[in-house]
């Protein structure tokens, strides 16, 4: 950031003295694109470091999809999903949702894609994850969790991936959650460390 400061500086200066000094007017056509140009590499700067600070500031929590459809009633419902999504937006955390390659199946009898679910859930497609049929879909859950530094909404404790995974072990990490007199309810922990109960 300080480079393109000093650019933009050294770039004023000389077009000021171009603009002043009269046996150096033959210069503005070199100084003038230099300003410029300078001009545009501290937007760029700026923009970098707005976007950087936007991407570290965002608090992810992803959503075990496939454990979470299933809480309310115990049958599979995308509702619960969409529901559980928009509560942790509300709190201020950015979901993303991770299902195994056979929710589509079990919510609507055949295969549903990343963008069906992303539709349905009101969120960007990219939040959202089907893994390949065959596939586990804990694996991808845990890893994106420790990619994003996220919790994990979840009534799953992950045992058979603890070894490779021992934050799973960490107060919090793992956020349980469910239906209690037809209210869903979130363990969902504030930056503070205490529960809210929600």
């Amino acid at each position: 950031m300080i480079a393109p400061i000093f650019l933009l500086l050294a770039s004023s200066i000389a077009v000021v003295a171009t603009l002043f000094v009269p046996d150096w007017s033959d210069f503005l056509m070199v100084t003038a694109p230099c300003l410029l140009a300078s001009v545009v590499l501290l937007i760029c700067a700026i923009a970098r470091r707005a976007k950087h600070w936007k991407a570290s500031s965002t608090r992810w929590i992803i959503v075990d999809g496939s454990n979470v459809m299933h809480w309310c009633d115990g049958s599979p419902q995308i509702e619960t999903v969409k529901e559980t999504v928009n509560q942790i937006s509300g709190l201020g955390y950015t979901p993303g949702v991770v299902f195994d390659a056979n929710a589509g199946y079990l919510l609507s009898g055949r295969y549903q894609h990343n963008g069906a679910f992303a539709k349905f859930l009101g969120i960007p497609e990219e939040r959202v994850m089907v893994v390949p049929k065959g596939t586990p879909a804990d694996p991808a859950i845990l890893a994106a969790a420790r990619d994003l530094g996220a919790q994990i909404v979840t009534n799953d404790r992950f045992r058979d991936w603890a070894d490779q995974y021992p934050e799973v072990h960490r107060p919090g990490y793992l956020i349980r959650g469910g239906y209690r007199s037809g209210e869903l309810w979130l363990d969902v922990p504030d930056p503070a460390g205490s529960v809210n109960k929600t």
